[in-house]
């Protein structure tokens, strides 16, 4: 007999646990269902973001982070350290407890809201005689569903290189590099994208020599090209190379070593050997096993599930979310979807402005943005202004040791509204929320200048740098 809700959500990352919450915050009667397990079997909620993205990796960063402190920065604080050694295991240990930290919580999370947790893969099974869908479980919660509403929010998994597969030894998809059990001697990186230096940032601070090949004839080309070229110069310093314009053609591997032939920039033949290679070059919706055909759900040529606007697939009332659907891969946006479909479910007004949502890369030094940046507005042919003001003056930098980077604001060259924020330095990540919020309101350059800004603080940069769009910043 087939248990009935009004809303079952496929998927348990950001995107389709949240969206389950706010479902069941409205009154909804929700099942999630996720297939994510441990190697006992026990449910590991969260999708690829707890279990072998954002969580874990920010773990290792964090962690790595401290050791290259404790080695190399110690020292100008007048702390003398004898030695500083790295237990691999304990480092790998505690970013599995972090993990499990997250996996629980959305556990308890589903439990305090009330909603259904199946363990197992979901599948369509057609519809029921009443029109709704009928859901098929299998695995450790077998079992038959039908919702009236259902949510897909199944996620990405990583792309391989054609002919070369994953085998998480050698070869490492994000997954793989989260649990390199000794540090390498030589670790190569295909893709300059955020898993790549991020993953290269972590094992580089152990101590590995990390190249890095990218395809692109410019470095990091989604960020604004004067973010872009510090990063690089920055990188470049801390002993990461990173080649631009690299035409890998074809990966060996040995017992012992992976060989990488590729053409440089020049269109010269190059080889790369390495102990480890970690391959990051995009990933691609998961959508295998929804058994969509079932029910007729259309997908694009590139596997995405089409949708409109509102998250709207070509069936009624069958919605999807976050990385399998068009748009940027964001835990973030995912979840912003996540709750604008559950509203829009109960007859709210959801909403998502993707013109605000943030990008993060948490390297050493972080980089984020949000909005356009100089490169799309001179293609646009908009008329714009810069202020930009570097950490070097900003006296609660100096006080941490951090002056590397620098805060830039765009704004409209003739409302002074606020276009795009752009910041390269100590917790962008956390400085980039207040950009967002103005520009959500569509704020002016002169409406952070105006705001009094705690002292000292490092916000105090992005307050110095829209003053600079009028060239009247007072530090600099």
């Amino acid at each position: 007999m087939s248990k009935e809700f009004d809303v079952v959500v496929i998927g348990a990352g950001p995107g389709g646990y949240v969206a389950a919450i706010r479902a069941a915050q409205l009154g909804k009667k929700v099942a999630c269902v996720d297939s994510w397990v441990d190697e006992s079997g026990k449910p590991k909620p969260g999708g690829t973001c707890t279990n072998v993205g954002c969580i874990p990796s920010k773990a290792l960063l964090q962690s790595s982070e401290h050791y290259e402190h404790a080695k190399e920065g110690f020292k100008e604080h007048g702390i003398e350290v004898s030695s500083v050694k790295m237990k691999i295991d304990q480092f790998l240990a505690r970013k599995n407890t972090v993990v499990q930290q997250n996996n629980d919580g959305i556990l308890f999370l589903f439990k305090k809201n009330k909603i259904d947790f199946f363990s197992g893969r979901a599948s369509f099974d057609g519809k029921a005689d009443n029109g709704r869908y009928k859901i098929a479980v299998e695995g450790k919660d077998n079992a038959e569903l039908t919702a009236e509403h259902v949510i897909i929010a199944t996620g990405s998994e990583p792309r391989a290189l054609p002919g070369v597969e994953f085998d998480e030894k050698q070869i490492l998809s994000n997954t793989g590099a989260l649990d390199i059990p000794a540090v390498p001697k030589r670790l190569g990186v295909i893709g300059a994208g955020v898993i790549g230096l991020e993953l290269g940032s972590v094992w580089r601070r152990l101590g590995a020599e990390v190249t890095v090949l990218e395809g692109m004839p410019k470095f990091l080309t989604v960020a604004d090209e004067g973010v872009a070229k510090e990063a690089a110069k920055i990188y470049k310093k801390q002993g990461l190379e990173i080649e631009v314009g690299a035409k890998v053609g074809g990966v060996k591997k040995t017992a012992k070593h992976v060989t990488v032939s590729y053409e440089n920039a020049k269109g010269e033949a190059q080889t790369l050997e390495v102990d480890k290679l970690i391959v990051s070059i995009g990933r691609v919706p998961t959508t295998e096993g929804l058994n969509a055909e079932s029910v007729g759900l259309k997908m694009d040529e590139r596997g995405f599930i089409e949708v409109d606007d509102n998250c709207q697939t070509n069936l009624a009332n069958v919605w999807a979310v976050g990385d399998v659907v068009r748009g940027p891969m964001l835990a973030h946006k995912a979840e912003s979807e996540g709750v604008a479909v559950a509203e829009r479910i109960a007859g709210e007004h959801g909403q998502v402005n993707y013109n605000t949502i943030p990008s993060v890369l948490y390297t050493s030094p972080e980089i984020s943005w949000v909005g356009k940046n100089e490169q799309q507005l001179k293609e646009e042919g908009r008329k714009y202004k810069v202020g930009q003001f570097p950490f070097l003056a900003n006296g609660r930098a100096r006080a941490l040791g951090d002056t590397n980077g620098f805060v830039k604001v765009i704004a409209c060259a003739d409302t002074d509204e606020v276009l795009g924020v752009h910041i390269i330095g100590p917790q962008a990540s956390e400085l980039i929320a207040e950009a967002v919020a103005i520009m959500e309101f569509k704020g002016a350059a002169e409406d952070i200048g105006r705001i009094c800004h705690a002292h000292p603080t490092l916000s105090e940069a992005l307050k110095e740098a829209a003053l600079g769009v009028d060239k009247r910043s007072v530090n600099f």
